[in-house]
């Protein structure tokens, strides 16, 4: 079985970083795609950025330019990096990773931007 495990969540000032981390219990190679999503309070779960294995990465354009997906292939890890964050930016993110037919869910970290 997948796991999946964010972190680097919080309380933020609009304006300000975090970097989010989702490290998966086996290697990111496996996977045909990985990436990050979110949901903020009464709203559906949305794409923030999606990246193939082996091909450039997708961002939603609420986040393009702010928001940059990296990965540490030795660690299984992959990142989430968010600069110039908004109140809307507020929402928890979730990691996901697919393999074939099979998708692969993270519990969730809470990011919060607010001054």
């Amino acid at each position: 079985q997948v796991q999946l495990v964010e972190s680097g969540g919080g309380l933020v000032q609009p304006g300000g970083s975090l970097r989010l981390s989702c490290a998966a219990s086996r290697s990111l190679f496996s996977f045909n795609v990985m990436g990050w999503y979110r949901q903020a309070p009464g709203k559906q779960r949305e794409l923030v950025a999606s990246k193939p294995n082996w091909g450039s990465t997708h961002y939603a354009d609420s986040v393009k330019g702010r928001f940059t997906v990296s990965r540490d292939n030795a660690k299984n890890t992959m990142y989430l990096q968010m600069d110039n964050l908004k109140p809307e930016d507020t929402a928890v993110y979730y990691c996901k990773a697919s393999q074939m037919q099979d998708d692969y869910w993270g519990q969730g970290t809470q990011v919060t931007v607010s001054s």
